[in-house]
């Protein structure tokens, strides 16, 4: 599959998972109900935010890409296979994937990583060292995409961990219309 290939498909809604870290094969799903974190509707609860504060950690955009990738797919059980990260490190390369990353004195401590067309960024995953570096990588990756005008903030399926911060399902059809609305032309994101 090429990079274009890659890119038309999240314009249509789809991404990739696999089984397992090892797996050999990469599957490409949609879904019928589709989480998003609404641009006007993220919200950080208080107490994570004077944590991050008082813990001074500092957050860069597409310093460390792949050690992000690799900081989430270095988990127990995991979606993101081998062919997933190749993928993801020929798109940054490519200038359409990004990373948004939390340092704490000098050291990588959490960080998520996604993938920009137009006004859509589809984050893909999030990992921690730190207690509330998530939280932080969230923050900090919102206030970037208000900062940079985008309009689409696709994190594929609600859960527990996301719902705090505003995240909300939206049928299908209602996606793909703002999908659309969004994706705008080929060609990467005005990202960084």
């Amino acid at each position: 599959m090429t990079l274009a290939d890659v890119l038309d498909a999240y314009r249509q809604g789809i991404f990739p998972m696999a089984d397992a870290r090892d797996a050999t094969q990469t599957n490409w799903f949609t879904a019928r109900r589709r989480g998003i974190i609404p641009m006007d509707g993220f919200h950080m609860p208080k107490r994570a935010m004077r944590y991050i504060r008082i813990q001074q950690y500092l957050c860069r955009i597409d310093t460390a890409f792949e050690d992000v990738v690799a900081g989430c797919a270095d988990r127990p059980s995991t979606w993101i296979n081998h062919d997933i990260e190749a993928l993801f490190k020929a798109l940054h390369a490519a200038g359409h994937a990004h990373s948004i990353e939390v340092w704490q004195n000098g050291a990588l401590v959490g960080g998520l990583y996604g993938l920009a067309i137009g006004r859509a960024f589809f984050a893909e995953s999030i990992f921690q060292r730190k207690p509330e570096a998530m939280k932080a990588a969230l923050w900090f990756c919102h206030q970037h995409l208000m900062d940079k005008g985008f309009g689409l903030w696709d994190v594929q399926f609600l859960n527990t961990y996301l719902e705090p911060f505003g995240c909300v399902e939206i049928p299908a059809s209602t996606y793909i219309t703002r999908l659309q609305a969004e994706v705008g032309l080929p060609g990467p994101a005005v990202f960084t």
